[in-house]
Parts: C-alpha cells; sequence; structure tokens
C-alpha cells in the first residue's frame, strides 16, 4: 500500500513558487511514492516537470486542472498528462456561477463530453462540502455528478475531509464508488471547535476502514492534501505519510 501514497502539491504551492525541484527532490527523500500535480508555478515548462518525475522517481498521481483550461484547452492538457505518463484528469473545484441546479446539470454533461473527448484517459471530480448544499434529482449535488451509472462517465475523487465538513460519514459515503474512484484525497479534521485541516492521524477521521476499503475497492493512490497547515507544510505532510505508513504496515 505504501506505493500509493502520494502527495497533493496544492499543500506545497508556496514552497512551489520558491523552487519547484527541491520540491520534488525533497518529496522523493521523504519517502512518498508519487505526486498529484496541481499549483505548479506560473509559465512552468511541462517538459522541465517531466523530467523532474524522470530524475526523482516519482510517478503521477493524476492531475488537477481548472474547468475552464479543460473546456479552452483540453488539447494542450492531454499532451501534459501523457508526457507526465498518468491517465488521470481531475476537475478540482466549481467556479460559484456553476453551483446551482442549472449548473450542476451543465457540468454533469460537460464533463462527460469531455471525457467522451479524452479517449483512454479518466475524468475525475474532486468534492468539497458546497456540493452537498444543493439537490439536484432528490440527491446532492455531489452525487448527481458522481452517479454511478454505465452513462455517467464522471469518476470520484472524494476528498474526506470535506465530505465530513459537509455533515456526512466519509467510510459510509464513498461506498457507491468502488471501481469508480481510482484516487481518493486524505486529509484529517482537527477535533477542537474549528473543527479545521489537520495532519492525517491526527484527528477525527478514522483512516484504517477508509483504506481496508480502498484496498477492495479499486483505489489506486491515496492522496494527502492539506490546504491549510498550521507549521511548515512540508513538515506536515511527512507527519501523514509516517502515520499512513504506520497504518499500512498495520494492514498487511
Amino acid at each position: 500500500m505504501d506505493k500509493k501514497f502520494g502527495a497533493q502539491l496544492y499543500t506545497l504551492r508556496e514552497e512551489l513558487k520558491r523552487d519547484y525541484p527541491a520540491v520534488f527532490r525533497e518529496l522523493k527523500k521523504m519517502g512518498w511514492a508519487g505526486v498529484q500535480l496541481s499549483a505548479l508555478p506560473e509559465g512552468y515548462d511541462p517538459h522541465e516537470i517531466s523530467a523532474l518525475l524522470r530524475e526523482t522517481g516519482l510517478r503521477t498521481a493524476g492531475i488537477h486542472v481548472s474547468l475552464d483550461r479543460l473546456t479552452r484547452e483540453l488539447d494542450s492538457v492531454l499532451e501534459e498528462v501523457h508526457l507526465y505518463n498518468t491517465r488521470d484528469i481531475i476537475c478540482p473545484n466549481l467556479p460559484n456561477e456553476y453551483r446551482s441546479i442549472e449548473g450542476y446539470r451543465y457540468i454533469r454533461q460537460e464533463l462527460n463530453d469531455i471525457a467522451d473527448r479524452a479517449k483512454g484517459i479518466r475524468i475525475s471530480y474532486h468534492n468539497h462540502a458546497f456540493e452537498f448544499e444543493t439537490t439536484v434529482n432528490g440527491q446532492s449535488a455531489l452525487e448527481y455528478l458522481l452517479e454511478p451509472t454505465y452513462e455517467n462517465m464522471i469518476l470520484a475523487e472524494i476528498d474526506v475531509f470535506w465530505v465530513k465538513k459537509g455533515g456526512y460519514d466519509p467510510l459510509q459515503f464513498i461506498q457507491r464508488y468502488a471501481h469508480r474512484m481510482p484516487i481518493i484525497h486524505l486529509k484529517d479534521m482537527t477535533a477542537d471547535e474549528h473543527q479545521t485541516f489537520a495532519e492525517v492521524g491526527t484527528g477525527l477521521i478514522d483512516f484504517e476502514p477508509i483504506l481496508k476499503w480502498g484496498e477492495r475497492s479499486g483505489v489506486e493512490w491515496y492522496v494527502v492534501e492539506q490546504d491549510q497547515c498550521q507549521g511548515n507544510p512540508m513538515e506536515s505532510l511527512e507527519i501523514s505519510l509516517n502515520n499512513l505508513n504506520r497504518l499500512s504496515k498495520q494492514l498487511a
């Protein structure tokens, strides 16, 4: 299982601006198997990113791509995806103007159209908590977007923190997405009144049954993202990785 642990680069967005080659090298030294590409510095050269991946041996646990870029620059996005040797594109968020019943219906159709054009590439959606605020066809907007039907090609990238923030139990929520979720996002929640972001294994969320479920249900990458860190983000990622490695050994 430890070969499936990836770091989401959004966690290190400020560090990437200063010296992104050093970030890749430090993550490999720390023991991560892969990275999920996001928050790369403006004007980055995809060939340089590809070279860094080859140099470090880090694999690519998918790439987060904005809806705007997916709709306007799909061909160049697909070129990058092939360059990074990944099968996974994830839409990471939605602009406010699409957070309505009509908007979600449009997004579901749009992402399915993109999936149809991106032959051989998987298109997933990464949730926050706002998708639980709207109901579409008698279910939450997130469940509508990810509805596990034959004609819906949108796969899940469930973020367990945001599911809990939305008032749901993460383990129960992910049950519908067995073999429809190649990547899952892991982040913990503090046990205080703030219920904010925490290192995996230090907060309220029980990750052991989630990892067990993932191993039975086709999860290929367990990606850690911590939107905000109380201290050094690199140290936060190291705490999460150490705790995941400990859990992995217990479950082996």
